[in-house]
């Protein structure tokens, strides 16, 4: 592949491979089963030159591909509120993505499409939250695959036998000990991003063990866990005893080592983190994102469950982030209709922190999101009230801030 026989692309892309294998020291390559690529969210004009010098000389992912969250929506174009330039420019990288082979599915959570990996199974997935989720809550295997690698890996096929693809690499360092909390705590929706924002502002790359966690939680859960530890620091695996699948107990997390540090969370910690996230605590509200990452169809009925045949308030926008899959498996069960309904805006495609959807002049935006919180304030320049899907819902409707909350 390297020396050109099977085309300049190929070439191209297995040499970026093998400097990566060789930067890691990675002994050989190895075969994946698919891939997801994060590179076709424009961010200028290097990445766009990057896949249309790849499509220009022939390039086609040799595995099954899905594409992470674009630039714009393409069903609802007219909510995308970035200049002409920018919106074309968008266009010609997902047009340059589809023109390779992959598949336009323009979702942060391809683990919620029917492709998804299984156990054991090496994959080269870009996106953060979905590489946490991955090799988390599926016990698939991927590293960390960013821009331009992660098309390379498609094209080849193969990966660098380095980081999260190996045994060693995914047992646990530091252990999470939440038993301590309250049971309202650790029955709320709201424990998963909180836990895993602190968690990822902790442990920067390490892996986590985290301990006392409900044996109930759901996909969901662990989801809003790995995304927010993901964005407030680097993580890319954890584990939840008795949970995830490489974790049945604390000494198959550990390796049967020694953990490197044992922290026991208390409720006063947790309530302190919950209050970090946002920026403000009440008062008027302009806008509610939540979807971040993208809902799915379970988030959607709960959304539609908490919103009970009420309406948003005329002076609240609220945006739900999913992508088309679930969408039209939520439109099938009527819970989109019931949610638009009350005046819920769907985004597809992409996502509310990333492109400017927001109307201008929204300035207090609450989210039920700790990735959201975490990256608005810098990239949209907005207030952020944090609190749980009900919490989003119920000050939607009031026009205003509600966080009536005892277990925080």
């Amino acid at each position: 592949m390297g020396a050109g026989d099977a085309g300049p692309a190929v070439a191209m892309a297995m040499d970026l491979i093998v400097r990566l294998a060789e930067m890691e020291g990675a002994p050989r390559l190895l075969p994946i089963t698919q891939a997801h690529i994060d590179s076709c969210l424009y961010h200028g004009q290097a990445g766009l030159d990057f896949a249309q010098r790849m499509a220009g000389v022939g390039a086609q992912v040799s595995v099954p591909t899905t594409l992470n969250v674009s630039s714009l929506d393409l069903l609802h174009p007219e909510r995308v509120r970035a200049d002409d330039d920018t919106q074309q420019a968008a266009r010609a990288l997902m047009d340059a993505y589809t023109s390779m082979g992959a598949e336009p599915t323009w979702t942060c959570a391809p683990y919620q499409l029917p492709s998804r990996p299984v156990f054991g199974e090496h994959v080269a997935w870009a996106e953060s939250n979905a590489i946490v989720f991955a090799n988390s809550v599926l016990g698939a295997r991927t590293d960390r695959y960013g821009d331009f690698v992660d098309i390379c890996a498609a094209i080849v096929g193969r990966v660098p036998e380095a980081g999260f693809h190996r045994d060693d690499a995914r047992l646990a360092t530091v252990v999470f000990d939440v038993s301590g909390l309250t049971d309202a705590q650790l029955n709320s929706s709201v424990l998963y991003p909180v836990l895993g924002h602190l968690v990822g502002r902790a442990v920067g790359t390490e892996v986590p063990a985290v301990v006392g966690l409900p044996p109930g939680a759901s996909e969901a859960d662990l989801k809003a866990l790995g995304a927010a530890a993901a964005s407030s620091g680097g993580v890319g695996m954890f584990h939840a005893v008795g949970i995830t699948p490489e974790a049945p107990d604390l000494p198959a997390a550990l390796g049967d080592r020694e953990a490197a540090a044992i922290r026991v969370l208390t409720p006063h910690e947790l309530r302190a983190v919950r209050r970090e996230l946002s920026t403000f605590q009440g008062g008027r509200l302009d806008a509610v994102s939540v979807g971040t990452p993208h809902f799915s169809v379970q988030e959607i009925a709960r959304l539609a469950q908490a919103l009970d045949g009420r309406a948003i308030h005329s002076e609240v926008e609220f945006y739900a982030n999913t992508h088309r899959y679930v969408l039209e498996l939520a439109q099938e069960r009527g819970l989109v209709e019931a949610c638009e309904g009350a005046g819920v805006h769907f985004v597809v495609d992409t996502c509310t922190y990333i492109t400017p959807i927001l109307s201008p002049g929204t300035r207090r935006v609450m989210t039920d999101s700790a990735k959201w919180a975490y990256y608005a304030p810098g990239n949209l320049g907005v207030e952020v009230a944090f609190g749980s899907l009900e919490a989003c819902v119920e000050s939607a409707v009031a026009g205003e801030v509600v966080l009536d909350d005892p277990a925080w």
